[in-house]
């Protein structure tokens, strides 16, 4: 079974206190269903229609548990503690 990674980019900037706030419990969501943070940072370098926003790579066993993770009630609270904030957020398999 091929790996699977959830890819959220931010499209608008959240809250420097709302980010914070945020972090520790969507971890721990992501956590429980064996996610493990890749990336979480903003891009080194930027090419063709790249954008410079906070982007996060979790790594997860399965498309089942990353899926399974996103739609989690303990995410899905967490998420909401950051209002507003779009995100572009897809998970893909490992080829």
């Amino acid at each position: 079974m091929p790996k699977a990674y959830i890819v959220s980019c931010y499209l608008d900037s959240p809250d420097e206190d709302r980010l914070a706030e945020y972090a520790g419990p969507a971890k721990a969501a992501f956590d429980a269903l064996g996610g493990r943070f890749i990336v979480r940072a903003t891009p080194s370098l930027i090419f063709e229609a790249g954008r410079q926003q906070r982007t996060i790579v979790i790594e997860f066993d399965s498309l089942a548990q990353a899926k399974a993770a996103y739609e989690s009630d303990e995410y899905q609270q967490a998420r909401a503690i950051l209002g507003n904030v779009r995100s572009d957020v897809t998970i893909v398999e490992r080829v």
